[in-house]
This record gives C-alpha cells, structure tokens and sequence, in this order.
C-alpha cells in the first residue's frame, strides 16, 4: 500500500522535537497514543535514538503506520500496537507518552478515560506531552482555531477544541503537575506533565 501522508506532519515535528529534546532527554520508553500516519514516530525516533518509540492507534490505522515503520527500518520502532482508551489498555509501564491532534478528536468521554487511566501506564517521574489547539478561559485563541472548531463539529459533533483549564484539571486529578505549556506554529500549543508519586 501507499504511505498515508499527513501535512501538517511535517510542519509541526521540527517544533515538537524542541519540546520532546527538553523533556524526553532522560525518558527510554515512549508509548504514542494515536499514532496517526506513522510519520510523526519515524521522525521523532530517528531523532532520539535513545527512546524505543512504540506507536498504537485504531486498528484501521495501522497498516499505514506499518509502512512508514518498515520503510524506515528504524531499530527503536517495535510494531504499532491496537489500541481505542476506551477499551483494552497495554500492560506496560512507560516513562513518556505522547499524543498529537486527538483530543479534539475524541469524544470528551474518551478524553476523560484517557487520563483516568494513565497512572496505569506511567512510571514514577513520567512525561506526558500532548500537542494541538486548545482555548483558554473559554475562548478561542485565534479566528483560526474558531473556524477550525466549527468545520470539527461540521464533521462530528463530538468533535472540538478542548479548553486547556478542563484537560489540565483531568492531569491534576491523574497526579500530573504542568511542567510547560509552550506556543507552537498555527496557534497549537505543546503542554508538558509529570507524574508526581508513585
């Protein structure tokens, strides 16, 4: 099959990796929660070659992120991983996660299981980075990002930008403390957590 391509992968990953350099610099295992076209992962494992990146998304998914993997041949990719937070969770142990443009994807539900259940998966002191648009005190940080919200609910009405006070109170009540909450290109933002206890 072709690779899936993804645009927006390539404008944003050279910003990303700014934040993951800073943060993941001690971290070893990461697990990618929707993983997407695969691009994002070969880039950023290429880059950090002391991470073993492990990619998962929704079954459908994964064939396409298949074909990046073995393109690149890359030693610190294992194969991508079935994975929907609503469902079966991996029975590891992580010291980094990251997720890109899915929490206004999912449906809020979903976004709340999310972070419920990652003390199952994070070690003591692990990172969570997640990138993509979020609104502030209710509001909309740019005419972009309204019109972006609106062409999301057009096409599913579970679907939306997330007010960053709501995400980072489901962190806080996951035992994640906010290390950095970084501007990035097109009005999306990179927010940093770590585990606080064990």
């Amino acid at each position: 099959m072709e690779k899936p391509d993804a645009p927006s992968c390539a404008k944003n990953r050279e910003p990303i990796l700014g934040v993951l350099r800073d943060h993941f610099a001690d971290c070893r295992a990461v697990l990618e929660i929707g993983s997407g076209t695969g691009q994002h992962a070969i880039f950023f494992a290429g880059q950090l070659p002391h991470l073993t990146w492990q990619t998962s998304d929704c079954p459908e998914n994964l064939p396409g992120i298949a074909v990046w993997l073995v393109d690149a041949a890359l030693a610190n990719t294992p194969a991508p991983l079935v994975f929907n937070v609503l469902e079966t969770w991996p029975e590891r142990r992580v010291d980094a996660v990251f997720s890109a443009n899915t929490l206004h994807i999912m449906p809020w539900p979903a976004v709340e299981r999310l972070f419920a259940r990652l003390p199952e998966i994070l070690s003591e002191q692990a990172k969570l980075v997640i990138y993509g648009p979020f609104n502030y005190g209710g509001a909309f940080t740019s005419t972009s990002n309204a019109a972006f919200d609106a062409w999301l609910k057009e096409k599913a009405a579970h679907q939306g930008i997330r007010d960053f006070e709501a995400v980072d109170a489901l962190a806080g009540q996951a035992g994640l403390r906010l290390l950095e909450d970084r501007a990035m290109p097109s009005n999306n933002r990179c927010l940093v957590w770590q585990r606080t206890g064990a």
